[in-house]
């Protein structure tokens, strides 16, 4: 690696180009900040750039379009502000130190940027579960299907094991099935289906059986997935003897949630803490989205796991704190500010959003 040991200096900078950090950058530059976004992907959107499906939520956060089209509105809204907010894709972040020194790779050269502001917004990373052979050929994360299908137009397989029924699990079999894809079972170690039940019943009416209680043991096969074996689980999440069915499959697709990628935070020195509501170490902030560490801010998944409305708008207000704290004056600031937590109540009402709700609870904060 070409090692070109220069400082880069810059006013503000985003680490994940997702819907959280599009936002944020949106609302850094709209208030005049100079804005740079970093993300390791060619493709700027995070989990967007393969969300085919329409949007629940609100018309403010575009309910009934599809994520691809969201992406595609973030950017332009991006575009008219031209160099005042620079991109760096297909750039990674190796390490982010507690002066507020970002250090990077890009094309196998390596440099640091020096910030004065910094707006993480990582995302979060697919969660597996360990059973007997689950590194044969054929076993997928759901977001590995999401990418093949709908980004490559490649069928993951013929037939398919769902495991998991949180909205991606559900979503993830209903566009297998527009595929052509048959979806054999769809499996949830819980007693109850996590998702929303639209989703669900969308798929049951198209013959897929949703088994609760009910896990993989082992995938069976020599150079790839053949068949799969599942057990029943008792009270205390445990395989239960005897209770064993075996499938025949060509394909297990893992869609059993995700994890806050939180790895940057700790380099810098914010403080985590695990809360089980928000999918797992996630980093205590203040009302104002501003970490233990003083101009490095928050927002997104990496805060806890939702839907990416709710991570546009905590985005969007991020932005305009960082702003606001880089000394920026933004029009209209407490209405902007009101009205953007307004909306984000109102994405969390709803019975789904009890945990989320629960996770900022433990957090000591209600933003």
């Amino acid at each position: 690696m070409e090692r070109g040991m220069y400082m880069r200096h810059k006013e503000a900078v985003i680490i994940g180009a997702g819907p959280a950090g599009l936002k944020a950058a949106k609302s850094l530059c709209e208030a005049g900040a100079s804005v740079t976004i970093i993300d390791r992907n060619k493709d700027l959107g995070g989990q967007l750039t393969k969300q085919t499906h329409k949007f629940f939520g609100s018309e403010k956060q575009y309910a009934s379009v599809r994520g691809i089209e969201i992406l595609k509105i973030l950017l332009n809204d991006l575009l008219e502000y031209g160099t005042q907010c620079e991109i760096l894709n297909e750039t990674s972040v190796v390490g982010l130190y507690h002066d507020k020194v970002i250090a990077c790779v890009k094309d196998d050269k390596f440099f640091k940027i020096k910030a004065e502001s910094i707006i993480i917004a990582t995302g979060a990373s697919e969660k597996s579960i360990p059973f007997e052979n689950n590194d044969l050929p054929g076993i997928y994360a759901a977001g590995a299907v999401q990418t093949l299908m709908n980004q490559y137009g490649v069928k993951p397989g013929d037939k398919v094991l769902m495991v998991g029924s949180g909205n991606i699990g559900l979503i993830v079999s209903y566009q297998l099935m527009q595929a052509g894809v048959e979806v054999v079972k769809l499996v949830e170690a819980a007693p109850s289906i996590s998702g929303y039940l639209v989703h669900a019943s969308k798929i049951q009416r198209l013959g897929v059986d949703i088994l609760t209680q009910t896990s993989i043991k082992r995938a069976i096969g020599k150079e790839q997935v053949e068949k799969v074996e599942l057990w029943n689980l008792d009270e205390t999440w445990q395989g239960m003897e005897g209770s064993e069915q075996t499938l025949e499959v060509d394909t297990v697709c893992i869609s059993v949630g995700l994890a806050p990628l939180t790895e940057l935070l700790m380099q810098v020195g914010a403080e985590v803490m695990y809360v089980r509501e928000l999918g797992g170490n996630v980093p205590k902030i203040d009302h104002r989205y501003q970490t233990t560490v003083k101009g490095v801010y928050a927002c997104g998944d990496v805060c806890g796991i939702e839907e990416a409305s709710s991570a546009m708008v905590e985005g969007a207000l991020s932005g305009i704190h960082a702003a606001f704290d880089l000394g920026y004056t933004i029009d209209d600031e407490k209405r902007k500010v009101k009205a953007l937590k307004e909306e984000l109540k109102f994405l969390r009402s709803g019975p789904h959003a009890a945990k989320i709700r629960a996770g900022y609870n433990k957090l000591g904060v209600m933003i």
